[in-house]
């Protein structure tokens, strides 16, 4: 019962709070106002659902969850920071060098509060025996983690409902096995707070969106599962608490990476944004941005499924199911004609403009 009245208070107030958010982002100076190509929408959008996600998250887990919790207590302390730093974005603009000193920061905070990776289980082997970081190796790994999928959630935010539907099944995905695997703990309590948080507020953001979650509630939703994915490590040398957190997210992990390899490949610095990404390949593919974004769904939630048989010890079964979420990626991302993966940013803009003209004649 415990389990369930975390999720719905989450969820409750998350689905209460998003119109209030609608409201109050034009007075606050919240609103996403198209000026480049890269937009989806050519229209102003409040961006302060962040706000929704954020308070009904950290209050289900500051109500129901032991206040005396260390690591806990230091993730909520980061989170209020993680928010902080968004939302000044979402008002008045940050560069993307102090975004990054600042989620390094806020990194930091969590790791003094005891929130680290200080060791990792066998690979493939939860019996196996645990290799321990010493001090300054857990401290660059922890900060690495954190930030890196902080960022991940981030960068997919392109689509009505991508980031939070993503959130959403990676949550449930870790809080099922985390509860198969460890019993109902801290963490897997944590998680089932967040997915409430995502998933309140993604009616309101699923396509045609009447509200984005801005920087804020990206750089949170991203957090909170780095951090919770850690203090559930902390707990148990498990398999869950370290293959499975990589699994679930591997959409967005990929994404990233690929982002990178591709702005490094075509001389463009690595912060800047572009419409490569897997959800604009899906869209230039033909795709509307429903459809786009339940294709991602669709592939997330098949490696949620893996990384959850994972952590029950299925390994054939994970792989056969990693396999096709790989191969779906792979469909999205290769030319038809050379077979090859695309490393240039997509225009969709000056397609959809090709197919206008098309149509006219």
């Amino acid at each position: 019962m415990s389990q369930w009245m975390v999720f719905l208070t989450s969820l409750i107030l998350s689905l209460l709070l998003t119109p209030v958010a609608i409201f109050l982002a034009p007075r606050l100076g919240a609103v996403d106002i198209p000026k480049d190509n890269r937009r989806m929408h050519d229209k102003p959008m409040p961006r302060f659902g962040g706000f929704a996600i954020f308070v009904s998250t950290m209050t289900s887990i500051a109500v129901f969850l032991a206040p005396g919790n260390q690591q806990i207590k230091g993730i909520l302390v980061g989170g209020a920071l993680i928010y902080a730093l968004g939302l000044i974005d979402d008002i008045r603009g940050l560069s993307a060098k102090v975004k990054f000193i600042g989620q390094v920061a806020v990194a930091c905070v969590v790791f003094a509060f005891g929130v680290r990776i200080s060791f990792i289980a066998g690979f493939f082997s939860p019996g196996a025996e645990l290799t321990f970081f010493p001090g300054l190796s857990a401290f660059v790994l922890t900060v690495i983690w954190i930030v890196g999928i902080t960022n991940t959630i981030n960068l997919i935010d392109g689509l009505d409902g991508l980031a939070a539907g993503v959130a959403m099944i990676a949550s449930f995905s870790i809080a099922y096995a985390a509860y198969a695997s460890l019993g109902a703990g801290t963490g897997m309590l944590s998680m089932l707070a967040l997915a409430g948080g995502a998933a309140g507020f993604l009616p309101y953001n699923y396509y045609p969106a009447k509200i984005f979650m801005g920087d804020s509630g990206s750089l949170f939703l991203g957090f909170m599962l780095a951090a919770l994915s850690i203090e559930g490590a902390t707990k148990s040398a498990a398999i869950v608490a370290t293959i499975v957190p990589v699994l679930v997210l591997g959409v967005p992990i990929f994404d990233t990476a690929f982002a990178i390899l591709r702005r490094i490949l075509n001389r463009k610095p690595i912060m800047e944004a572009d419409k490569g990404h897997l959800h604009h390949r899906i869209m230039a593919a033909g795709f509307g941005q429903a459809r786009a974004v339940l294709m991602l769904y669709g592939i997330s939630g098949t490696m949620g499924v893996a990384a959850i048989l994972l952590s029950r010890g299925l390994l054939v079964e994970s792989i056969a199911l990693l396999g096709i979420a790989v191969m779906l990626i792979y469909v999205f991302l290769s030319d038809a004609i050379s077979k090859k993966l695309k490393l240039k940013a997509v225009n969709i803009a000056k397609q959809e403009r090709n197919e206008e003209k098309e149509d006219r004649k």
